[in-house]
């Protein structure tokens, strides 16, 4: 019996669900800067200024011109070559976390990019905590 070989469209829910359940934001754009994903952890990060409703908006929109320049800097830097692929872009000293831009590829061709979060807080929850007291 020949072994089935899974592709990346059988790997879809899995990818969705690791983006899904990431507590820290995770805004999707494509290369018009068109928001196409926020997960839930960004639809609440970004309540204040639209939220869910950011979707289909340019995220140049949500910054300023300079902020735009530099968000367009960036874009050309990972067209440039396959390996430009992550620039930091912003710590945010009030929640101790670092932002970057990381782009999308599909077999090397640049689909787009996101903005990710990498907080430097030790974790407050307690190992292995299953929410059941005993």
């Amino acid at each position: 019996m020949e072994k089935k070989t899974k592709t990346d469209k059988d790997y879809v829910a899995f990818y969705k669900s690791i983006i899904e359940q990431d507590r820290c934001p995770v805004v999707i754009c494509n290369l018009a800067h068109e928001i196409i994903y926020m997960n839930p952890a960004s639809i609440k990060n970004y309540e204040k200024r639209g939220g869910a409703k950011l979707i289909g908006k340019s995220l140049l929109d949500c910054h300023s011109p300079e902020s735009g320049e530099k968000i367009e800097r960036v874009l050309e830097w990972f067209m440039e070559s396959e390996e430009h692929n992550i620039v930091y872009t912003f710590h945010n000293e009030k929640l101790n976390k670092d932002v970057y831009m990381v782009a999308l590829r599909d077999n090397g061709r640049l689909i787009g990019y996101y903005e990710k979060h990498e907080c430097r807080n030790a974790e407050s929850m307690e190992m292995y905590d299953f929410g059941n007291k005993m």
